[in-house]
């Protein structure tokens, strides 16, 4: 099995659910990397204080603030991830943070509507432009071939709920605003493939599964996968991601979905 090898990563929303459970898991590992990035919004709140316990105890792990909403705070953040770097590139950047409303096709609003893009779509889109630079850096200055999550990636977390084709779930919940956040986001994920193919830059949008997370049982139906198993099979697949997979939807065991 191929090994996900990347000297430094990038979590955005790391302070709960799949973003803390990626930096535990990515801690624990043999050859973890030496820089871990979290990310959340307030890092001094008590939502942040499992990231800040874990940061605590593990060298490396590094907690910035950063809102997906706001420009500034992300310009900031990239600013301090440089810094950080002290030269060198980011290999993996994974755009985890995201919020969801339920709501019908009748009830959904478009102050609903707005708040979800702008976190869902907006944000990953401005992260990446500002952490652009580092993740072009470090793929010109590796030594692999081809492309992979140890090179340089950027990963897009989202939903095949988003899938125009299969609309995951719509019998649980509609949703509106979250499918189609999903929906852009995935779009969002191609096009990258295409800006950023000459880097060789490897663009992904993964679907995580249902997961027990405070957003996956939100809807009053309990998830079926507890969030470290989940997690454990998307830094698994994350290391078999090759450039067959580029501007493609995959699942956590590496299956491409349809848009």
């Amino acid at each position: 099995m191929s090994m996900l090898n990347a000297r430094s990563i990038l979590v955005t929303g790391s302070n709960r659910g799949i973003g803390l459970e990626l930096v535990k898991q990515l801690v624990e590992k043999s050859n973890r990397p030496e820089w871990i990035f979290a990310t959340c919004r307030d890092p001094e709140g008590p939502s942040a204080q499992a990231l800040k316990n874990l940061a605590a105890k593990h060298e490396g792990v590094v907690i910035n603030p950063l809102d997906t909403c706001e420009p500034n705070s992300i310009k900031a953040a990239a600013a301090r991830v440089t810094e950080c770097l002290k030269g060198a590139g980011l290999n993996l950047l994974i755009n985890n943070a995201g919020i969801a409303r339920r709501a019908s096709i009748e009830h959904e609003t478009s102050e609903n509507m707005s708040e979800v893009y702008r976190t869902n779509v907006i944000g990953p889109m401005v992260i990446t432009q500002a952490f652009l630079p580092l993740l072009r850096k470090a793929s010109r200055e590796s030594p692999q071939k081809g492309m992979s999550c140890s090179k340089a990636a950027i990963v897009n977390m989202s939903s095949a709920s988003g899938s125009i084709t299969n609309l995951l779930g719509w019998e649980v919940g509609h949703a509106i605003s979250y499918r189609c956040s999903k929906a852009a986001l995935n779009m969002l994920t191609r096009c990258q493939s295409l800006g950023f193919a000459e880097d060789e830059i490897l663009c992904v949008a993964l679907h995580p599964g249902w997961l027990q997370t405070d957003m996956g049982n939100s809807g009053g139906i309990p998830a079926p996968m507890k969030v470290d198993e989940g997690v454990k099979e998307i830094l698994n697949t994350l290391a078999c991601l090759s450039d067959k997979y580029n501007g493609t939807l995959v699942n956590i065991d590496g299956e491409t979905l349809p848009w």
